[in-house]
């Protein structure tokens, strides 16, 4: 017997139809495509091995403020980032918005 695809319940008829009846688009990886979450799941490597596993939260609610802390300070604000030239997103994004002379 083969074993289902663990993501299956993700592009479940049921699962898409109550995402969509809240206003959420649903968005899902071309089949066997790798690379369509790959920004994703490095933000996710990176905020739970440099922040997650490196916690013991009291609730949930600290949880929330360690890791919205983690996210505008330190990863927008102070990593560098390869992808972005080894600047902070941030900055970055300044840069890109900024008026052109």
């Amino acid at each position: 017997m083969q074993r289902p695809l663990e993501s299956a319940q993700y592009a479940s008829r049921v699962y898409v139809n109550r995402l969509r009846e809240v206003g959420i688009t649903p968005s899902m990886s071309r089949t066997g495509n790798p690379y369509d979450n790959a920004k994703m799941e490095s933000f996710y490597k990176t905020l739970k091995t440099e922040e997650v596993d490196l916690q013991e939260y009291v609730d949930l609610e600290d949880a929330w403020r360690h890791i919205d802390a983690f996210i505008a300070n330190l990863y927008n604000r102070r990593r560098l980032h390869s992808s972005l030239g080894y600047v902070p997103p941030a900055e970055f994004a300044a840069r890109y918005t900024a008026p052109q002379m």
